[in-house]
């Protein structure tokens, strides 16, 4: 088959940019309103999108923080939600954001394998280490650990998630009432693993899926993240203003990959767009503005220190100077980057930064017809700046009916987006292959 874009929505019910929940067509409780998220699913399902894509935090950021905007201050946990969406859809994935850092491997193996069994093989994993102070003071700690000490707990904590998740083969359990036999014990096995973190006997109490495990996906930009990512990662969230950024990280992540044996072509890379789309561009341009009004100044202050790293004071500096230097943080630090470079390369004043960022933290906006946004999208799919897309309406409903009513018919118009799910799990509409269980294929290989 021709190579086609694969699409994320990433939806929460809360809105996108930190002002959303101002303009009139956004519920101002989307957060926590469990109708308005299944319209949601529903629609990006209509779209035909490959997944619906949830962050998670775990710890209230006020006043704006990472994911932006009061509105979003509560909401639900995300495999809790996806749990109660998948009945009402049929081919949309679910992928959910866990922390390695502050959930133990059991626990999170155990309920994205009950996801992927409720789903019937729709669920993903977003893996994440959780990289704010907050966080660690709701959970026993005075102060985050070190960057580089999260990523080696993140390592092993997957090694022992997806052992976890290999505890059963395919057709282990046969459920014999004549036989009395339910299960072949000889395709059952422990973990038994010993590690620097973690210690977990195993195996785990739920079976596999229709597409074996959950998808596994990551978001790490720095170098730790990236070596993360192209050892376990199917699908990598990363966040790009330029071309050719994307392509330097495209090419890095698909090299490492290769360099662990991986197959590249199954290691997808999705960066976050966040489209402002209209049928011609001055609407387009109207919609972007109207919405950059709606920032409450206070807010737009508290996301450029939370992105910044949590440590950068604002107050008493003009808003239309430069950005000060922020302090070096334990905290997101290829975002606190990112964000440094948006603001230099732009030559924007702290309030042109926060307006720019108010939609997509730092991912790429793009204002413009459906045209000039499937010409985008196409520029960077066929020289190797992505695989796909993960798309970050600015607020809800109709920055997502935008974009399934306008820019995919065009994308469809052009042969790079699907016009029918091509199967029923999530694997099978990515493109990646199912995962053989490791310990049977050596059983096998041994008794040959």
């Amino acid at each position: 088959m021709k190579r086609q874009i694969k699409l994320g929505a990433f939806l929460p019910g809360g809105g996108q940019h930190i002002a959303s929940w101002r303009h009139p067509d956004q519920p101002v409780d989307g957060a926590v309103n469990l109708k308005f998220h299944i319209e949601l699913a529903q629609a990006a399902e209509r779209g035909l999108f490959d997944a619906y894509f949830l962050a998670d935090g775990l710890a209230v950021a006020f006043g704006g923080g990472i994911e932006g905007g009061n509105a979003r201050v509560v909401g639900f946990e995300p495999v809790t939600l996806f749990s109660a969406l998948a009945p009402f859809t049929e081919h949309i994935g679910f992928i959910a954001t866990s922390s390695t850092t502050y959930e133990e491997p059991y626990s999170v193996a155990r309920k994205f394998a009950s996801l992927d069994l409720i789903s019937g093989g729709r669920a993903g994993w977003n893996v994440v280490t959780t990289a704010t102070e907050a966080a660690a003071r709701n959970f026993n700690l005075e102060r985050q650990q070190p960057h580089a000490a999260r990523y080696r707990r993140a390592a092993e904590h997957v090694d022992v998630v997806k052992k976890l998740w290999e505890s059963f083969d395919d057709d282990a359990f046969i459920r014999d009432r004549e036989s009395g036999i339910y299960f072949d014990v000889n395709k059952v096995r422990r973990t038994n693993h010993r590690g620097e973190h973690f210690q977990v006997e195993g195996p785990l109490n739920v079976p596999r899926s229709p597409q074996g495990h959950p998808v596994i996906v990551q978001a790490g930009q720095s170098d730790d993240g990236r070596g993360l990512a192209a050892a376990t990662a199917e699908v990598i969230f990363t966040a790009h203003q330029k071309l050719d950024t994307a392509q330097e990280f495209y090419r890095d992540i698909k090299t490492r990959a290769r360099s662990f044996g991986r197959d590249p072509s199954h290691v997808l890379i999705m960066p976050g767009v966040s489209p402002f789309v209209g049928r011609t561009e001055a609407e387009a341009r109207a919609k972007y503005e109207r919405l950059t009004s709606l920032i409450i100044e206070e807010e737009g202050l508290a996301l450029i220190n939370a992105l910044s790293g949590g440590e950068l004071d604002l107050t008493g500096c003009d808003l239309d100077g430069p950005l000060p230097p922020a302090p070096p943080t334990e905290g997101m630090k290829s975002r606190q980057e990112l964000i440094r470079r948006i603001a230099d390369e732009n030559n924007f004043s702290i309030r042109q930064l926060y307006q720019w960022i108010a939609s997509a933290r730092g991912h790429f906006t793009i204002i413009g017809s459906a045209v000039q946004v499937a010409d985008t999208l196409q520029e960077w799919f066929e020289n190797e700046g992505a695989d796909g897309f993960n798309i970050l309406p600015p607020w809800l409903p109709t920055g997502l009916n935008d974009f399934v009513e306008l820019v995919v018919p065009e994308l469809q118009r052009r042969g790079l987006f699907r016009t029918a799910y091509e199967g029923k799990t999530l694997r099978e509409n990515l493109g990646l292959p199912f995962p053989q269980v490791r310990w049977a294929a050596a059983y096998t290989e041994a008794a040959e």
